[in-house]
């Protein structure tokens, strides 16, 4: 709630779909718990050939946008500062424009943050080894969580790899091999898997869900980016196969910590952010059909 005669700061996520984001349900529990009663988030729908419009059309009110798909890449190209981690990733999930200059919007990354935590949580802290699926905007923040620098990753494609995120390994020094969608013998050694495609897109799901055998290694941990009323059939496939599966749901909250703290400046609120969004997907779980999760971020790269 906007408090009389204050002046206002204006945060918003941009995206097309962007109906079903929680990005306002996220950022507006940080600014109740914080007390900042003359911030305000909201969401729009924007896409490609109308982002260049709406952005020169914000009044200097506002000071941060969260972007989710199809607008990662050409959010970086709009700002006047990009830092490095979203100039290696060639994709900013967040645009912070400085007080008093309406053209000083500064392009941050802030998946990648909320991809470590997620992945961390689960029980893979640093990875060093990931099968990635899908190779766009998100599959390059996952790259960039594989430590140390060098690694190696193995991309899951219907196609091709696309040549932005290929130069982006050959950067850090991994070593890459390519595998065709379904392939999923290519996670059998890896530290994680990363998906970053719609559920739908996954193929292959039958022959991977099927238990470990007695005394096999722990496999992979598994991401996917999606988020919704209940486990993706990835997860679920995961799951009886005996892999850790991390939640998309952990990747969508820690990216949204780092973008409050980007935007107001404070440290993000994370305990009252987390119990906004569970009752938030409480919520959803009510409405949603059964059989599938909503469409993803942030992500398709996962929305916010």
């Amino acid at each position: 709630m906007l408090s009389e005669g204050s002046a206002v700061h204006r945060c918003a996520v941009w995206g097309s779909p962007v109906a079903h984001s929680l990005s306002p349900v996220l950022h507006r529990a940080a600014y109740a718990a914080l007390g900042l009663t003359d911030w305000d988030y909201a969401r729009r729908e924007v896409d490609e050939s109308t982002f260049a419009d709406a952005l020169r059309g914000l009044d200097g009110s506002w000071r941060g946008l969260s972007l989710t798909m199809p607008l990662k890449e050409v959010g970086l190209r709009a700002a006047r500062t990009v830092t490095p981690l979203a100039e290696a990733t060639g994709a900013a999930n967040t645009l912070v424009r400085a007080a008093g200059d309406p053209t000083a919007w500064t392009a941050h990354n802030t998946d990648v943050h909320g991809i470590r935590m997620a992945l961390g949580l689960a029980g893979c802290a640093t990875p060093s080894s990931m099968l990635v699926v899908g190779s766009g905007a998100t599959a390059r923040s996952a790259l960039a969580a594989i430590e140390p620098p060098g690694g190696r990753v193995v991309f899951m494609v219907r196609d091709r790899v696309r040549a932005e995120t290929l130069a982006q390994a050959s950067a850090a020094g991994m070593a890459v091999e390519v595998v065709p969608m379904g392939r999923w013998q290519a996670a059998d050694d890896v530290d994680a898997v990363v998906s970053t495609v719609p559920p739908l897109s996954v193929a292959g799901l039958d022959e991977l869900a099927h238990p470990l055998a007695a005394g096999d290694a722990r496999g992979p941990v598994v991401l996917d980016v999606v988020y919704g009323s209940g486990r993706t059939p990835l997860q679920r496939a995961a799951a009886a196969r005996g892999w850790p599966v991390a939640a998309g749901t952990d990747m969508l909250l820690h990216q949204a910590t780092e973008q409050v703290r980007l935007m107001t400046g404070l440290p993000a609120p994370l305990a009252a952010m987390s119990d906004a969004l569970q009752q938030a997907l409480a919520q959803r779980a009510q409405t949603a059909p059964t059989t599938g999760a909503a469409r993803p971020s942030g992500t398709p790269d996962p929305a916010r």
